[in-house]
């Protein structure tokens, strides 16, 4: 998954689109709150039942109270983190490390650090299958998918499969489904046997990144790339409807509870999909957040979404046209985040 802050490169992600008024719906933004600190984002974690909220900040985990939104530790040593997978049954958490590369395997309840362990690939995205409890740690180079015993921390094999994942999700009966940023499509994997079984194609969503499901009603949502939610059938991959989202999303969830699934995007919105019936889905709201909240997470428990993101110094002024081409390396200028602006969001229903 794309780390937060370097994709801000986008300067029109820094002003709201013109989408649904968020007044038409039940959804507001609840609480913003400046948590400050240095470093990047990306995955955020909420742990509802031990009221945890895991942010990666580049080199640590910062952890926080999911009510108070007050700090209460952090994992450090964790070089290029981007996410990480809690796993309540055997008390154990990991992240997604892409320096090293490796992952931390720590204890849920202390935060303190139990082992790293020495992986291949450049680590990303992060999530346990609640089939197997096995984690399943995605790369955006081979191997693709590198699984680890979650009670032990034993690396159990690899995946390969043919591109980059983003973000995966597993439907607690033997399938996990994996949005591939590259093709453009989504692949099933048999967890236990660890072997692609199907590919499904995205129509016109593509650069998948997060992904909701549906489990009751087998059905899987892949937010993208190009402002779009596709919505499939998680047992065949037939196409059931294809809706628009705001820009630069990077992230999304589904809540079982009330039936809603969420894509979180760059450009100050939430998008709400309404799930009718199995066959009916609709835009329901655009809840206004702020620019940069490209990734969330729900917390099951309130069923509030959870996002964060910084202020930015206006971008620079880019220089003149030019016939020369782009030395090698070169990048554009930035917006840079202020220091100390950092700040979790928290949308729900008022």
């Amino acid at each position: 998954m794309k780390l937060v802050f370097a994709l801000i490169a986008a300067f029109s992600l820094l002003a709201p689109a013109a989408l649904a008024d968020d007044a038409a719906g039940p959804y507001k933004l609840l609480k913003s709150v400046t948590v400050g600190g240095d470093g990047r984002w990306d995955l955020i974690t909420v742990d509802s039942d031990n009221r945890r909220l895991y942010i990666p900040r580049t080199s640590r985990v910062d952890v926080y109270d999911a009510d108070s939104l007050d700090k209460v530790g952090e994992i450090a040593g964790t070089t290029g983190v981007h996410g990480v997978a809690i796993d309540p049954a055997s008390g154990h958490g990991f992240t997604s490390n892409g320096g090293g590369p490796s992952v931390t395997m720590f204890d849920i309840k202390t935060l303190q650090v139990i082992k790293t362990i020495p992986v291949t690939g450049r680590p990303d995205s992060i999530f346990l299958d609640p089939t197997t409890k096995h984690v399943f740690l995605e790369s955006h180079a081979a191997p693709h998918v590198t699984v680890i015993d979650s009670a032990d921390g034993t690396v159990l094999g690899t995946i390969d499969l043919g591109g980059g994942p983003e973000w995966g999700v597993g439907d607690g009966n033997g399938h996990v489904y994996i949005n591939v940023e590259d093709t453009s499509e989504v692949v099933v994997v048999d967890p236990a046997a660890m072997k692609v079984t199907a590919r499904y194609k995205l129509g016109e969503g593509e650069g998948p990144s997060g992904m909701g499901l549906d489990v009751k009603n087998r059905r899987i949502f892949a937010y993208c790339g190009n402002e779009k939610m596709v919505v499939l059938d998680a047992d065949n991959g037939n196409i059931l409807a294809t809706l628009p989202t705001g820009r630069g999303t990077d992230g999304g969830t589904f809540d079982p509870d009330t039936m809603e699934a969420f894509s979180s995007n760059g450009n100050s919105t939430l998008t709400v999909v309404k799930e009718n019936s199995p066959t009916s889905f609709e835009v329901e709201q655009n809840v206004t957040t702020k620019a940069g909240a490209r990734t969330c997470a729900l917390d099951s428990k309130t069923h509030n979404i959870y996002l964060v993101t910084a202020a930015f110094e206006a971008p620079a002024t880019q220089p003149a046209a030019t016939t020369q081409p782009e030395a090698r390396g070169q990048r554009r200028a930035r917006p840079r985040m202020i220091p100390g602006s950092f700040m979790i969001l928290v949308v729900g229903k008022s």
